[in-house]
């Protein structure tokens, strides 16, 4: 295996493998924080809204699809400027490196779109009053 294939594998195995860590991290908590109020309510306890905050459990902040929406589509926007500068640096042909970056880009981008979408035309509007 040479390092025309070991350097890109590297690359995308280590985004794949961060974002695994930080997944199977956030679900682990979650579980844990799950078990201690199944526990305390089994036991008898009280449980309030601010005891459960304070255990971790935090609300889903306003905003958050657009925020995801906008990230996602600035990562495509990446994707799409390196396959410009990929093309004019490498002096081969600059129009297939740009096509192939921007059909890569192509999903973050959509999805991002879609995230955006979803953000503005399906927030709850009783819960804008709250701020």
């Amino acid at each position: 295996m040479g390092p025309d294939i070991l350097v890109p594998a590297t690359i995308f195995g280590s985004v794949v493998l961060i974002v695994w860590v930080i997944v199977s991290n956030r679900t682990r908590r979650n579980r844990e924080v799950l078990e201690t109020v199944r526990s305390a309510i089994q036991s008898g306890q009280q449980m309030t809204p601010e005891t459960i905050r304070a255990l971790g459990v935090e609300r889903k902040k306003k905003g958050g699809d657009i925020r995801w929406g906008i990230i996602l589509v600035s990562i495509a926007l990446a994707f799409v400027s390196l396959g410009y500068t990929i093309g004019s640096v490498d002096g081969g042909d600059a129009e297939e490196a740009f096509v192939i970056m921007t059909g890569v880009a192509a999903f973050p981008g959509f999805v991002g779109v879609a995230l955006i979408i979803m953000g503005v035309f399906m927030r709850d509007k009783s819960n804008d009053d709250d701020a």
